[in-house]
């Protein structure tokens, strides 16, 4: 799946490791291990990046400025605004190429015609949510990081959404989910993009490859009886598309019914007119 009806964003070229990128009028210049090839690096603006990221041997890194680099600025995207800074380890708070899944939670949601409830976990900056809330579900959007979730409500208010019905919780995932569960709460759709590897806000360890079905497993017990759709989505080697469908059709089919399907997602990249690939979804979603 190739992310589509990006005008503020554009993965301009790729060459030695890097990816060229322009956000709105800021040209970056980052590293991407996929990248294992040179080009020409035609385009200009290799030489006219406002600064690159480089990677440090003992880990992290940082940025070089070569021109003024705004603190925060803001791109757009169908409506939606997403305020932008340089983030250590490369970031700048935002994964363009997540917007091919954006667009398919919204048209679920408007084609439901009925209220739904969206659970994001692992909501980072609140993309999905926002996505979401435009399309008018609701939405409970949980993350262990106390930044990212003020990042996420800054990104509503930008983009007109701080009175749409959200919750905004700093928590650790898997233990959310455990106390909705008692508490008897359910989702319509739920959206997780889990970290291989993190913490949460009391310390606690999340490795996916030992926790993610136990979480998976958590999350169908908190779906409504007919849900619409549940959407994961990683950036974990080794996690590949037909690993991700294998495991929500083990989990999800025999009680939902429904199917399943995978996919990697990818930026195109206008100097090569191909695709760079940039993680992989998988989805389960109703059949009517």
């Amino acid at each position: 799946m190739r992310t589509a009806n990006w005008q503020d964003y554009e993965l301009i070229d790729t060459s030695g490791g890097e990816r060229l990128e322009r956000w709105g009028g800021i040209v970056l210049i980052r590293p991407d291990p996929q990248i294992i090839w040179t080009s020409a690096q035609k385009d200009p603006r290799w030489r006219q990046a406002h600064a690159r990221y480089h990677r440090s041997n003992k880990g992290g890194g940082h940025w070089e400025a070569y021109r003024k680099l705004p603190d925060v600025w803001s791109i757009g995207w169908q409506g939606l605004t997403f305020r932008l800074k340089p983030m250590g380890f490369k970031h700048t708070g935002l994964f363009p190429e997540q917007a091919v899944n954006w667009a398919w939670a919204m048209e679920k949601i408007r084609s439901a015609k009925r209220p739904i409830k969206v659970l994001n976990l692992f909501g980072y900056t609140g993309a999905a949510t926002l996505a979401c809330l435009a399309a008018g579900a609701s939405v409970t959007h949980v993350d262990a990081a106390k930044g990212m979730v003020q990042w996420a409500r800054e990104n509503a208010a930008a983009s007109g959404l701080a009175d749409r019905p959200v919750r905004w919780l700093v928590d650790d995932c898997g233990k959310f989910v455990q106390r909705e569960k008692r508490r008897g709460n359910v989702y319509d759709a739920i959206i997780m993009d889990p970290p291989s590897y993190g913490r949460g806000p009391g310390g606690e360890v999340w490795k996916l490859e030992e926790q993610l079905e136990a979480l998976v497993r958590d999350c169908m017990d908190i779906l409504a009886e007919e849900p619409l759709f549940f959407l994961l989505n990683s950036y974990t080697t080794g996690l590949s598309p037909a690993v991700m469908e294998y495991f929500l059709t083990v989990l999800l089919k025999p009680r939902f019914g429904g199917r399943v399907w995978a996919d990697e997602i990818g930026l195109p990249v206008t100097a090569s007119g191909m695709a760079l690939p940039c993680g992989n979804t998988a989805i389960w979603e109703r059949e009517d």
